[in-house]
């Protein structure tokens, strides 16, 4: 198949959603489709991949809010490639102005919108956290489901990576919504890389002996993953007992997530690692994932984390929740530094030996992004061949 992808989310320098497109490349070349990414850039550039695929940057302006991303603006060059290149399936990346664009061509494709982004759970929802309920909130913003229908059920289909955000897609009036988890990178997460030497270093930055407890934060600095939550429920451990955090990311929220550490020693903050092998080595490397965000659409970080054999501290809402199971999770109440510092606890307070043996079994299993675009693309074939049988 020939599908192309209008991803308004990508950027070089970007987190899960560059980490996705670049699997897509590559899987989807392997499994003899052709792949076509068209995002927004600083210039018009076409780059194509040794594995196969490409990915073409039109020129657009960037976000006023975090310019490594840019927006789309004219559909006239976008239209223009999906003329030339007449996919199979046309994807669109979010239900913004990448899916209008996506939408408004007028050439024979299936469409799929793939839901990146959760914009009730990163904004309503968190906004209104012990305010209302999720279903008061929901009344209130029933202009935005009824914009989300809209859009999305002029798609084919609405692709959810995790089981929670395909139902209440699906509840709140969207029809073509369908669950196809995400995975990890084949053999690239493991608990083998382990490493006694990388956990002392990173131990020695947050000032601790190697007999500490080192927690791991992976994400972009900006609001909805609520590092500021996570930041305040460690250093209340740390008040405590041997604990220290290494926060690994950036974003425009830097500088106020800097000024809440307010020099703790016992939290450190490092730049993204790139290199897939050695973030795999990192991870392996720390005694627990702690996360902030509940407004994950599949929950990425959580997953490689797990594949790594690490145990998971994790919000209970969004998707990361799908797969915080009892033996190798704590969860807390999305946005509440006492709640998380109390899971935290929990966490540190259970079985270790126990706790690791449940989290490698877990890693054995864990869902690769293999598997998850060999459902996607059969997902396509099958809905290809029914139309056309139909016709």
């Amino acid at each position: 198949m020939k599908i192309v992808d209008v991803c308004e989310f990508y950027a070089p320098e970007g987190g899960g959603v560059r980490t996705y497109i670049h699997a897509k490349l590559a899987i989807g070349a392997r499994l003899g489709h052709d792949i076509t990414v068209i995002a927004p850039g600083n210039r018009d550039e076409i780059v194509e991949y040794e594995n196969g695929g490409r990915i073409i940057y039109i020129k657009a302006p960037a976000l006023p809010f975090d310019k490594k991303y840019g927006m789309f603006w004219d559909a006239a060059p976008v239209h223009a490639i999906l003329d030339r290149v007449q996919p199979d399936v046309l994807e669109a990346s979010s239900p913004w102005r990448g899916a209008w664009i996506a939408r408004s061509w007028h050439g024979h494709a299936l469409r799929s919108i793939f839901m990146h982004h959760d914009p009730l759970s990163a904004w309503a929802y968190r906004w209104f956290d012990g305010v209302a309920s999720h279903d008061a909130i929901d009344r209130q913003f029933e202009w935005f489901w009824r914009y989300l229908r809209r859009m999305c059920n002029s798609f084919d289909y609405t692709v959810c990576a995790s089981p929670s955000l395909q139902k209440r897609l699906s509840t709140g009036g969207i029809f073509g919504a369908v669950n196809i988890p995400m995975g990890v990178d084949a053999g690239v997460f493991s608990p083998a890389r382990r490493h006694v030497s990388v956990r002392r270093d990173l131990l020695a930055r947050c000032n601790l002996p190697d007999t500490a407890t080192l927690l791991l934060g992976i994400g972009r600095h900006t609001p909805e993953k609520r590092w500021h939550c996570v930041i305040d429920a460690v250093a209340r451990v740390a008040a405590k007992r041997p604990v220290g955090l290494v926060l690994i990311g950036n974003g425009h929220q830097q500088a106020s997530i800097i000024k809440h550490v307010n020099g703790n020693p016992h939290i450190q903050l490092l730049e993204p690692v790139r290199n897939r092998t050695a973030l795999a080595t990192i991870m392996a490397s720390c005694d627990a994932l702690v996360h902030g965000s509940s407004a994950e659409t599949f929950g990425l970080v959580a997953s490689e984390a797990l594949a790594s054999g690490l145990p998971l501290i994790l919000p209970n809402a969004g998707a990361v929740a799908d797969i915080a199971y009892p033996d190798f999770s704590e969860t807390y109440t999305p946005g509440n530094a006492h709640d998380a510092a109390l899971a935290v606890e929990r966490l540190l307070d259970r079985d270790q030996h126990q706790l690791r043996l449940a989290t490698n079994r877990a890693a054995a299993t864990a869902r690769t992004l293999d598997d998850h675009f060999t459902d996607l693309f059969q997902t396509y074939a099958n809905a290809i061949s029914e139309k056309r049988e139909a016709a």
